[in-house]
């Protein structure tokens, strides 16, 4: 008893020592310093190491065809590749690169020289209505450039667009068949405007992508450099992502995909391994040209066009600027249907005889980099794993592994404390524990099913878009997914209880019993989080947070104040005194660049008034292109725990 205290209080000491060391590494380092980011991930790669050492050689029991050590091995082998990836991501994070200054000087040098490369700009669009098309449109004819021409490519075939598209002043393309989906559709595009303005550069966009302004100024120079085939921005969102919406968290959780495009793509781009990612990019027509157009073979199209440039020796760089805003996906299914498309092209890459991994012309670097994408796929059943695991142990009294929580706290905690501090420094402060896997975990069991379809049938599968727009003003449960994560949750409660309460439970929890009682609470919040996820609130239409000075107009009297939310039909004022206790239906708001608009008055509380526009179709027009066309930041860049948490808690209470 004396010699376990000694050691509970010895390892505790060791970990809480590392635990102040690392927080230190935290504050001292800079992670734009390349010094910094290898002293601090060899750090963690070391821990890391020693984990994975420790695992191997004292948690494996001799090989016997048995149930616990088929699953014992099985959850090894996922466990392993998840090592195997972070520690594949620590080494690619060792470098960064950031292109703005190169950008910049490329602008000025356009600009000097009045050399403006001519580019038709693509607008991809299957079935997405007006309200959500109109803003890539619009903003897209609204670019500052001098010579551009916005083509609208219709996988549709739909005469109110080609009718919208001539009266917005954008030209219309469509064809008679959906073959190779978004890739058929860009190549459709690329020959019908080869003979028309064929010009030599394209900027590719999503239907509900808005670019910023200055978009083609602060991209198309860099293409001068002639390896440069393709520049890649990231993907920025205006609304909420379902996970951030259901939790309450828009403002203080950031989508699943932040780390990735403004930390992952930066560094893989120092080491020439960025990859373009399917909007807001331009690449050279001449490029396209060399290489038959955009690869059509993979579902993911983007990807496959950056392997197939490599290939020829053609690069993709990554400009790191807020340079356009999209819709993210509304709902949890077209969420979970993304992320599985996005594994499926992925892996059908990988097989493509002339792609990264079996093709040549490719550096051991740049299939190495392929190999890692493959391996953020291939490590997602372990989550699922990580969840089964603490009902497997007490229902059926199978371990993961063979361990004690004295061991754990000596091997596993310095590398899980190592990995969570070392995400929040080296990604800004856009990772969080817990949530971060509990988002994974919402998707897991999709990409499982993927990996296994793939494994079946990779290829010939249809492209399965991801559903925008439409009525979201209903709350909505994804009854399946949200059982799944419930029975999960509920079972590693009931672990728990178990534990207590069973009739063969030991009189003392033994070392074992408590490491997979803290394991088994650990997978009940995640699971519980996903849970919460899973009941869809309602959403209605999205609102900027703006400041302009704004006047309204009641009869006869006029109200200065600030308009502080702007949408394309609504607004919310913030006016100079108190409003009249009775105010008519109907009223008259004035902003500098709109001029009057008439306006329905929704709410009025004291001094702080909702108002229903009614602009004119030229008023709406520039909205549009105000509001979209700013990137304007509305949903969170940057995670806060504390935010986060109120925002979960206040969701559980709220229930459905």
């Amino acid at each position: 008893m004396f010699e376990t205290a000694a050691d509970n209080s010895s390892i505790l000491s060791i970990d809480l020592g590392l635990l102040i060391g690392l927080l230190v590494l935290k504050r001292l380092l800079d992670p734009s310093s390349t010094r910094d980011r290898i002293l601090f991930g060899a750090t963690i790669a070391s821990l890391l190491a020693v984990y994975a050492l420790w695992r191997w050689h004292d948690t494996l029991p001799a090989f016997a065809f048995s149930a616990q050590n088929v699953w014992q091995y099985f959850f090894f082998a996922f466990e392993s590749l998840a090592i195997v990836y972070t520690m594949m991501s620590i080494v690619i994070l060792f470098r960064n690169i950031d292109r703005s200054g190169l950008a910049d000087a490329a602008q000025s040098r356009m600009e000097r020289e009045g050399d403006f490369p001519s580019v038709d700009v693509f607008i991809c669009t299957y079935d997405e209505p007006l309200e959500i098309l109109e803003k890539s449109v619009l903003t897209a004819l609204a670019l500052d450039y001098p010579d551009f021409t916005v083509w609208v490519l219709d996988d549709t075939r739909r005469g109110w667009l080609r009718e919208y598209c001539t009266a917005a002043g954008a030209r219309y393309v469509t064809r008679d068949n959906n073959r190779d989906a978004k890739a058929g559709n860009l190549n459709n595009g690329l020959a019908v405007t080869a003979k028309e303005t064929n010009a030599p550069v394209i900027l590719v966009l999503d239907a509900d992508f808005a670019p910023r302004q200055d978009f083609l100024k602060r991209t198309v120079g860099l293409l001068s450099n002639p390896q440069v085939a393709v520049v890649q921005t990231p993907q920025f969102y205006y609304n909420p992502d379902p996970i951030q919406h259901n939790l309450l968290a828009a403002q203080s959780w950031v989508d699943d995909q932040r780390f990735f495009f403004d930390i992952f793509q930066p560094a893989k781009d120092a080491w020439g391994c960025a990859f373009c990612v399917g909007t807001s990019f331009v690449v050279r027509r001449d490029r396209l040209a060399e290489i038959g157009g955009f690869p059509s073979q993979a579902i993911s199209e983007d990807i496959n066009l950056t392997y197939t440039m490599l290939a020829k020796g053609y690069e993709t760089w990554w400009l790191n600027e807020k340079l356009s805003i999209g819709l993210s996906a509304e709902g949890i299914p077209e969420y979970i249907t993304q992320r599985a498309r996005w594994c499926l092209g992925t892996i059908q890459v990988a097989l493509l005889r002339e792609g990264p991994l079996l093709g040549s012309g490719f550096t051991f670097t740049q299939r190495w980099h392929y190999l890692h994408g493959v391996l953020n796929w291939l490590c997602k059943p372990f989550m699922v794993l990580l969840l089964l695991a603490p009902p497997v142990y007490w229902f059926a009294g199978i371990p993961a592994f063979e361990a004690d929580y004295l061991a754990f706290l000596r091997y596993g905690v310095p590398a899980l404390l190592g990995q969570t501090i070392y995400m929040a420094w080296i990604s800004r402060s856009r990772t969080l524990p817990f949530f971060m896997e509990a988002t994974h975990a919402v998707t897991a069991f999709a990409i499982c099913a993927t990996l296994l379809s793939a494994v079946v049938k990779p290829f010939g599968r249809p492209f399965k878009i991801t559903d925008k727009g439409g009525d979201r003003s209903a709350p909505r449960v994804h009854w399946k997914l949200a059982s799944v994560f419930g029975l999960i949750s509920l079972s590693s409660a009931a672990s728990i209880m178990w534990a207590f309460v069973s009739p063969y439970a030991a009189s003392e929890i033994s070392s074992l019993d408590f490491f997979n009682l803290l394991w088994a609470g650990i997978a009940m919040l995640i699971a519980f989080i996903a849970f919460l996820v899973c009941f869809e609130l309602p959403r209605r239409e999205t609102l900027f947070d703006v400041d302009e000075a704004a006047k309204l107009a009641l009869g006869g009297d006029v109200i200065p104040g600030h308009v502080t939310r702007l949408s394309t039909s609504s607004a919310q004022m913030s006016c100079a005194r108190t409003l009249p206790a009775r105010l008519s239906s109907t009223v008259q708001l004035y902003l500098d660049a709109l001029g009057w608009i008439e306006a329905e008055v929704l709410s009025c509380s004291e001094a702080i008034i909702g108002l229903r526009l009614r602009p004119t179709p030229a008023q709406r027009r520039q909205l549009v292109v105000t509001l979209f066309g700013s990137a304007s930041n509305n949903v969170a860049e940057s995670a806060s725990m504390r935010g986060v948490i109120f925002g979960t808690i206040s969701r559980g209470f709220r229930g459905r």
